[in-house]
């Protein structure tokens, strides 16, 4: 479609599936010949509202298996939207190979278009290229991975009783924030043979962790106590940060099927783990992609000046960043912010002032935009991203500066950067910053197992910046944690010079009795 049309590609609201295909094929087009995209093979699904909410409630996700939380956030999710208290998005992607991309069947014929271009290969290209994603994700084996674990649930419930599994997957949920491998080095996942190895398991029982519950012999130069310290944390591998598969490993109480259940969360966590890292991403890829290309089809008359001021009117409606003395400020707006950011590198690239080449210097008046674009969305994540292309000329532009609001601070709030030089630095390290995982989550760890008294679990909280946990959430995750040990555990919050802050002990519950 290189040339200008002398019909567009629809006339009103209405549209059908081979008017869907036909937009796909054009929104390819300009994708893959023009900004050189590189995307999974896609797939549309047109849903209903209800299988929106539906959507919504299984955290997105198709064939998840049954929770009642998803049953209790389906009925939240309803009433406010019949309530018109809250919309519904015109689209759901799924980061798997074909891409899946469900489309709201109220859509008008304008923003199918709109969203084929923002999920069907903006998010589709990110997906692909992104290191985060390519090294922590498995594209084309998380639909099947879906599937089993859909079908183990509901093999376990009907096996062990609903109330066991329930209670194991509640526990699971609670930590799986916490049970992530965020740093890279260990092997990726194979989801695709995971269900193979589910069955090797189930064929012969656990033994590894059996031998971290027997004495160790001492050996020349160490007594039986120092060898057992040393051995024990190095049999089990601490400090460690993935609770659910320290858990999984060695847990002495948990059953085979209990284990398997851990192993599903944890892998479901990993496979969200980069999307938390990239939201500003992309969102602000997607949101780039599809202004590129609906601009391009109404310039090649795909799409008429209707249908293009209805675009506009949704796509500045996605991109709206209320001021900060608005009522209705929380932050920035993720979509505004990224797809800013990516304008401003293709101003960058293409028509640099002399501020940007000193900031600048590598991409600055290189000429080929997308080129650039292609390698960013490719090597970034938030933190990074923001902390390197943020521009003063943006900053200028969104009317950014710092502000100090710490209640121990005697001063009270005060601004701390504006918009000079020094300011410039600070607040791209302040937002940038604000991006970081590590920053933003705890940082809590397995540290210790007294295998040869009272086996109880020591966890470690390092605190950042002065921030402590929440003590009734702490003590109802630690609650979760105690039941899936079996025995005590113990969090301690510690500052940089190892000081205890905060300690938060927990016994485990009953366990419940399988069902006669």
């Amino acid at each position: 479609m290189t040339q200008t049309l002398s019909e567009p590609l629809f006339h009103g609201a209405e549209w059908d599936f081979a008017m869907l295909q036909r937009l796909h094929d054009a929104c390819e087009e300009i994708a893959l010949g023009e900004l050189g995209l590189d995307v999974y093979p896609t797939r549309i699904e047109v849903i209903t509202t209800e299988q929106m909410i539906d959507a919504y409630a299984s955290i997105g996700m198709p064939l998840f298996y049954k929770h009642w939380s998803f049953g209790k956030h389906f009925t939240q999710h309803e009433a406010l939207y019949r309530r018109g208290m809250r919309g519904l998005a015109y689209e759901i992607v799924i980061n798997s190979s074909p891409c899946i991309c469900f489309l709201m069947e109220d859509n008008t014929a304008t923003m199918q278009t709109l969203v084929i271009a923002h999920a069907a290969f903006g998010h589709n290209h990110f997906f692909k290229n992104n290191y985060l994603f390519r090294q922590w994700t498995d594209a084309k084996g998380i639909l099947g991975y879906l599937n089993f674990a859909k079908s183990y649930v509901a093999y376990c419930e009907e096996r062990h009783g609903h109330a066991r599994v329930e209670r194991t997957l509640d526990a699971a949920h609670a930590l799986m924030s916490h049970s992530v491998d965020r740093y890279p080095g260990k092997k990726k996942l194979d989801l695709r043979a995971e269900e193979e190895r589910e069955r090797r398991r189930r064929d012969h029982a656990e033994r590894s962790y059996n031998d971290l519950w027997r004495t160790v012999p001492a050996g020349p130069g160490k007594n039986t106590t120092e060898l057992t310290a040393d051995r024990r944390r190095a049999l089990l591998g601490l400090p460690q940060e993935n609770i659910l598969y320290f858990l999984e490993k060695t847990a002495p109480r948990l059953e085979p099927w209990q284990r398997e259940l851990l192993r599903i969360v944890r892998h479901i966590a990993q496979y969200f783990y980069p999307q938390g890292q990239t939201k500003v991403m992309n969102e602000g890829t997607a949101t780039y992609v599809h202004y590129r290309i609906m601009t391009r089809l109404h310039e090649l008359g795909a799409i008429d000046d209707g249908a293009f001021m209805e675009f506009l009117q949704s796509h500045t409606n996605v991109i709206f960043q209320p001021a900060w003395d608005d009522p209705r400020f929380s932050g920035f707006n993720p979509y505004a912010l990224g797809f800013a950011m990516m304008r401003d590198i293709e101003r960058i690239v293409t028509n640099p002032e002399d501020e940007d080449r000193a900031w600048f210097p590598d991409i600055a008046g290189t000429g080929d935009a997308m080129a650039v674009l292609r390698d960013i969305w490719a090597n970034y994540r938030d933190e990074s991203f923001v902390s390197q292309f943020l521009s003063p000329r943006l900053m200028r532009e969104l009317r950014m500066f710092q502000v100090h609001d710490d209640p121990g601070d005697a001063e009270g709030v005060r601004v701390e950067a504006i918009q000079n030089e020094r300011g410039y630095q600070r607040i791209r390290r302040q937002l940038s910053r604000s991006y970081d995982v590590g920053w933003n989550e705890p940082n809590i760890e397995i540290v210790d197992v007294n295998l040869m008294g009272d086996r109880r679990l020591v966890l470690h909280h390092n605190v950042i910046n002065g921030s402590l946990l929440a003590e009734a959430d702490a003590t109802r995750v630690l609650q979760h944690l105690a039941d899936l040990w079996g025995y005590d555990v113990l969090l301690r919050e510690i500052d940089s010079t190892e000081t205890v802050l905060r300690e938060h002990a927990c016994n485990p519950r009953p366990v419940l009795l399988p069902p006669v």
